[in-house]
């Protein structure tokens, strides 16, 4: 079972920038799709992005597209996910998630989650 470990999170104001980045360890890194997700108080997970083995191909929620951008090293097993223009409604946990199943939206595997908070 891969295990994964967020950092990077942090209280930015509206309109800043921050990096996440996701650490795995325990299996082969690139057989899994990785991906963002996140939950704010009160609501369900949501979906934020999805990355190919490969990093080829990423998939983004509406919410997000334009302004966040995932992308993977396999040699340091480690997936990131740039975002800019944040927004108070960003403002959630937000958990790295890996599968063995197909690209998609769909994950197995989260880590324990980081805090972003974007003020007003």
């Amino acid at each position: 079972q891969v295990q994964l470990v967020e950092s990077g999170g942090g209280l930015v104001q509206a309109g800043g920038s921050l990096r996440l980045s996701c650490a795995a360890s325990g299996r082969t890194f690139s057989n899994y799709v990785m991906g963002w997700v996140r939950q704010a108080p009160g609501r369900e997970r949501e979906f934020v992005a999805a990355i190919s083995r490969s990093g080829s191909s990423v998939r983004y929620a509406d919410s997000v597209k334009g302004r966040f951008t995932s992308s993977r090293d396999n040699a340091k097993n480690t997936v990131y996910l740039q975002m800019n223009s944040l927004k108070p409604e960003d403002t959630a946990v937000y958990y790295c998630a890996a599968s063995l199943g197909p690209f998609g939206t769909k994950f197995d595997y989260w880590g324990q989650g980081t805090q972003v908070t974007v003020s007003s």
